[in-house]
C-alpha cells in the first residue's frame, strides 16, 4: 500500500486507501473515528491516518470479527493507552487480556463441540440416506 504523504516522516494514509486495504466503506472508518477509536490528523475537510490509525483499524475489525463489542475494543485501546509505564494499570490491563482470552478459548472450545457435533449429524444422516438406498433397491 503506497502512503498519501509522509508527515513527521512517517506514512499517512487517506481514508480512501484504508476503506479500500480493508475491504470497508469510508462511512465505516468515519463511524469508528465517530466512536473515539480512530484520531486522523484534518488537513480542511480531508482525513489523513497515520501508522497508529491503521493498526487499529485492523485491531477494530478483528474484533468485530471476534463477536467483541465496540465499547470493548474502546476499553482496550483506553487501556493499553493508559498502562504504559505505571505498574498498576499495566496489572490491570494483563486482567482484561486475561479474561479477553479465556473467552476466546472458550469461544474455540464451543466452536470445537458444535463442529463434532455437527459431524456426528452428518454421518448419522449419511448412514440413514445409504440404509434407505439399500432398503429400496432390493
Amino acid at each position: 500500500m503506497e502512503a498519501v504523504r509522509q508527515v513527521d516522516s512517517a506514512p499517512m494514509f487517506s481514508i480512501g486507501e484504508l476503506a479500500r486495504e480493508f475491504d470497508i466503506t469510508t462511512r465505516t472508518i468515519r463511524y469508528y473515528e465517530d466512536q473515539g477509536l480512530l484520531a486522523p490528523i484534518r488537513e480542511g475537510r480531508r482525513r489523513l491516518y497515520r501508522r497508529r490509525d491503521r493498526a487499529r483499524l485492523k485491531l477494530i475489525l478483528r474484533g468485530k470479527r471476534l463477536g467483541f463489542t465496540l465499547g470493548e475494543i474502546r476499553e482496550t485501546f483506553v487501556l493499553y493507552d493508559q498502562a504504559h509505564g505505571e505498574s498498576r494499570q499495566l496489572q490491570y490491563y494483563l486482567g482484561v487480556l486475561d479474561e479477553k482470552r479465556e473467552q476466546l478459548q472458550q469461544q474455540r472450545r464451543d466452536i470445537d463441540d458444535a463442529l463434532a457435533e455437527l459431524e456426528q449429524s452428518y454421518a448419522r444422516c449419511q448412514e440413514l440416506l445409504s440404509r434407505q438406498n439399500t432398503d429400496g433397491a432390493g
